[in-house]
């Protein structure tokens, strides 16, 4: 049963039988932070997390912006991962573009910096970086844990990017369950939210 009515127009039970599977667990707001962390609410109740940045605006220009995760005992934030980076460049002027292609610099080799999910990211008034981050079974202790990303930024130029990232961290045998995201220079506003998927 979807709902159920009481004769006079009045339905019950709407939530409960209209439940999607993508539930919000955590808003958090930042305003001139220097980091923003989930410390809790990552474990085994859900095989599959997302994370949404939005509008994310960096006090210092050209900021690059990045996320890494750690284990419960863990503090650091500096997982061993490999990662991928591909992006697409467009300007406003059209002077200058960049199809979409394999970015060396930005990728890691089982590397424990924190990851690039958008580059040289402007601080303008009206400057942000927006996407969405997947984590794949981040509690499970039998496999790798695996990651993407997609976000759109307006770079310094100005110009569009588009970037692609995937990879995983090479532990099989803890969970993890935190995760941090921050500019690598300066503090920045904006708003990220953590789902759960069932």
């Amino acid at each position: 049963t979807l709902w159920t009515s009481d004769g006079s127009g009045n339905l019950s039970s709407v939530n409960a039988g209209l439940k999607g599977n993508l539930l919000l667990l955590n808003t958090t707001n930042a305003t001139d932070q220097a980091s923003v962390s989930f410390t809790s609410g990552i474990d085994s109740t859900y095989d599959l997390y997302m994370f949404k940045f939005i509008d994310v605006n960096p006090a210092t220009n050209s900021a690059n912006w990045t996320f890494q995760m750690d284990i419960a005992s863990g503090s650091s934030y500096n997982q061993t991962m490999t990662s991928t980076f591909f992006r697409a460049l467009h300007s406003e002027d059209d002077t200058s573009t960049a199809t979409l292609g394999y970015d060396t610099g930005n990728d890691q080799q089982q590397g424990t910096g924190f990851q690039i999910l958008a580059q040289n990211v402007m601080n303008d008034a009206d400057a942000s970086v927006c996407g969405e981050l997947f984590l794949f079974s981040p509690s499970n202790t039998s496999f790798i844990k695996r990651f993407c990303a997609r976000s759109g930024a307006m770079r310094t130029g100005p110009l569009t990017s588009d970037v692609f990232v995937a990879g995983y961290w090479t532990t099989s045998t803890a969970a993890l369950t935190k995760i941090q995201f921050k500019f690598d220079s300066g503090n920045f506003d904006g708003t990220i939210k953590m789902y759960g998927l069932l």
